[in-house]
């Protein structure tokens, strides 16, 4: 099987981890490779691609300008340090960015911000507004407040989560290493790179180490389970060295990695977990014509929703019906019961001012609708 292109890809995921970025004797930002990574990104850039870097080095780039002593953090040391650190990354990146003429976005997340739904909505919304604004979203794990029951642990899982949550259909890990190997080629020099996985079986996670830098986290465990994550969702997933200057273009160039595959794609894996795996929470009824727009691909606007019943919440799932009560599709709504009924039947324009604010124009976003039938143009369900 031939190896996919990073050409051929529209939505990517870039993971930056802080041994990669930090150089840790010196305490400082590796600042001729992050130039050269900014440099690729914004080929990508250039070339329409929606790019997203997750981040790691809050932690270490605090702790150097704080000038904290080597050794492992309390936790509440580790959350001070991050607090000093963000700000300080978030300007580098800004910084890189910029000098493309790219915009950064930060922005911090905690676990529930990718496993409560509505947070879920939250968090996508805004990263799917600075994409659609060609900024870079920079995100990283908020350190600041994540005690260690509510973390991720380590940034490859946090990039696995991001990118099923943006619908991403590439996530590159970068790292100390070039891929997987067949063992640990720091302990077997016979060790062979693999360069393709077409699943995550037992024996791959058995080949798996453990993590090599003091700033790191994660290892090749993690590395597996945020494959595991990814392909499941629809994304494939690439682990390549990031010790090269311009590394992204090295894979572009068809430099050793190892390419994790998944069968799907983001957007069907997606509602694929939408029709089936989520238990709805009420229904919307709406007219013939919301019907025909739904069919068409189109996003369900309030003025075509003729009723709504049950408790939910914005993030909860629905089910769609139309005028004759048939099932047309299941979705996640973007508002709670009580304001999904105030402005049914409205315009949007009607809705905001009903409403007090500006909400948003869907009352189910397309990406989030799961539409069946024979006419339906999705087959998720």
């Amino acid at each position: 099987m031939s190896n996919p292109e990073l050409k051929n890809f529209r939505r990517i995921v870039v993971k930056v981890g802080s041994s990669l970025l930090i150089d840790s004797s010196a305490g400082e930002v590796r600042a001729s490779w992050l130039a050269a990574l900014a440099a690729d990104i914004s080929k990508l850039h250039q070339a329409g691609k929606d790019v997203l870097v997750v981040s790691s080095g809050s932690i270490a780039l605090g702790r150097s300008r704080l000038k904290l002593p080597s050794g492992l953090l309390k936790l509440e040391e580790s959350q001070a340090a991050a607090a000093v650190g963000q700000i300080e990354l978030a300007r580098i990146w800004s910084g890189v960015l910029g000098h493309y003429g790219i915009g950064a976005g930060q922005i911090l997340v905690t676990l529930q911000d990718t496993e409560e739904r509505r947070r879920y909505l939250n968090a996508r919304s805004t990263i799917s507004k600075l994409l659609e604004w060609r900024a870079v979203p920079v995100i990283n794990e908020n350190d600041t407040v994540a005690t260690n029951e509510i973390r991720y642990g380590d940034n490859d899982r946090l990039a696995a989560r991001v990118a099923t949550m943006t619908s991403a259909d590439l996530l590159i890990l970068l790292s100390d290493i070039d891929g997987l190997y067949t063992a640990p080629p720091s302990a077997n020099p016979n060790a062979k790179l693999i360069p393709v996985v077409e699943s995550v079986t037992a024996d791959i996670e058995a080949m798996a180490g453990a993590a090599e830098s003091e700033l790191s986290r994660g290892g090749m465990r993690t590395k597996i389970e945020a494959a595991k994550i990814a392909t499941s969702a629809g994304t494939h997933m690439l682990i390549a060295s990031g010790k090269i200057e311009h590394p992204l273009q090295a894979i572009a160039d068809g430099g050793p990695c190892t390419w994790f595959l998944t069968p799907a794609n983001p957007v069907t894996a997606r509602k694929r977990w939408i029709a089936g795996s989520l238990e709805p929470k009420g229904t919307l009824t709406i007219d013939a014509g919301a019907v025909a727009a739904l069919r068409a691909g189109k996003s369900l606007l309030p003025a075509g929703v003729i009723r709504v019943e049950g408790q939910f919440a914005r993030g909860d799932a629905v089910v769609v019906r139309g005028p004759d009560t048939h099932e047309i599709g299941r979705g996640l709504i973007a508002y709670d019961a009580e304001d999904a009924d105030r402005i049914k039947g409205r315009s949007s324009s009607d809705a905001a001012q009903i409403l007090g604010i500006s909400g948003r124009a869907e009352m189910i976003h397309r990406d989030d609708l799961v539409v069946g039938g024979p006419r339906g143009t999705d087959s998720a369900k």
